[in-house]
């Protein structure tokens, strides 16, 4: 099986349930799941600081990383949204749809990698790439660094953010500084992160029932950690496969990376935290139900059938995985000069 799972909790996944011991729930939970933390992680090797997270904030909403100057980060990973745009597949580059639903940014820190299929190692990695997709954002790292040099205000941001070099404006640091202000993107203090804290009462009775029937019925497998998920790759459709429309034939996911034959249909976990707010749900977008989404995950992955009651139940729970969030004022950008490249529309 080529299956990675990185978090402290290994569960054999065609076991169809959890065996537990004598502990209470609580303590069940802390051994499967972790709270977010109130501060973001130390990024290695690229340090935080308070102006290369500013650059970083300036540079996720900036459209002028887009060749059409109309679509930045922040377009697809709305952080007024739960981090996401609301739709099926985004909408790119000439209103050309992307292929896979866009995941959440919203601690996107915490995942062992980016993308449905973990082709990016990080989030420097994964800012690379929207930029360069010519179904997102059309653009080429030497253009993106013309307009950015173009722009006067940028030049002293990047000296802040970047003291010492000679030639601060350049796509890796461009890069970086995006992945420092993601990183701040957490959503600590979710009712669940109480409850995992020692507060009984953060969950009522139903989201209780709801989080054991999420460990006994083996959902936790895939989705534990901080992030409750995010840190390993899984089939998709390992009891059965999930229709077409769910699960679209022609995307072989973690395939296209590996080249193994058993990665075929194999992707990331992901996070469910906030997941109430993210719709619609699964790589293909085309589910936008939490009760749905739990239905289609019974079946295709623990084949089972759950109940109207026990599905209610867990999608309670879920609904408690929602934490503070990010309060981000968007930043006021430095304006164009003459030399600013004009937007290419085709």
């Amino acid at each position: 099986m080529n299956w990675q799972i990185t978090s402290g909790v290994m569960v054999l996944l065609l076991a169809g349930g959890v065996a537990w011991g004598k502990d209470d729930t609580m303590s069940q939970a802390r051994a499967v799941f972790k709270p977010v933390p109130e501060k973001p992680p130390v990024l290695k090797n690229n340090a935080a600081t308070p102006a290369k997270i500013e650059l970083g904030k300036m540079l996720f909403f900036d459209p002028r990383l887009s060749s059409s100057s109309l679509i930045s980060c922040n377009t697809c990973h709305n952080v007024g949204l739960g981090g996401v745009d609301i739709q099926e597949t985004s909408t790119g580059h000439g209103w050309q749809k992307g292929p896979r639903n866009a995941p959440t940014v919203l601690n996107a820190v915490f995942n062992i990698a980016q993308f449905w299929d973990g082709r990016a190692k990080d989030l420097e990695a994964q800012a690379k790439g929207p930029v360069q997709a010519s179904v997102e954002m059309n653009n080429k790292p030497e253009r993106v660094v013309e307009t950015l040099k173009s722009v006067p205000g940028y030049l002293p941001q990047f000296n802040k953010a970047f003291p010492g070099e000679k030639d601060p404006i350049t796509f890796d640091n461009m890069a970086r500084a995006i992945e420092v202000f993601e990183a701040t993107l957490i959503t600590p203090d979710s009712r669940f992160d109480r409850y995992l804290k020692g507060d009984r009462k953060a969950l009522s009775s139903k989201e209780h029932e709801g989080l054991k029937l999420f460990m006994a019925k083996g959902c936790s497998t895939c989705h534990n950690g901080v992030n409750i998920g995010g840190a390993g790759y899984f089939p998709f459709g390992v009891k059965e496969s999930p229709d077409a429309n769910t699960r679209p034939t022609e995307d072989f996911g973690r395939f296209k990376v590996t080249n193994t034959a058993a990665d075929k249909y194999v992707f990331k976990s992901p996070s469910l935290r906030n997941i109430e707010l993210t719709p619609p749900y699964f790589h293909s977008g085309k589910v936008w139900t939490l009760t749905d989404a739990v239905k289609i995950m019974g079946s295709s992955q623990l084949g089972i059938t759950l109940n109207a009651d026990e599905d209610a139940k867990i999608v309670a729970f879920l609904k408690t995985l929602n934490g503070k969030q990010p309060h981000v004022v968007y930043p006021i950008l430095p304006p164009n000069s003459d030399s600013t490249p004009k937007p290419l529309l085709k």
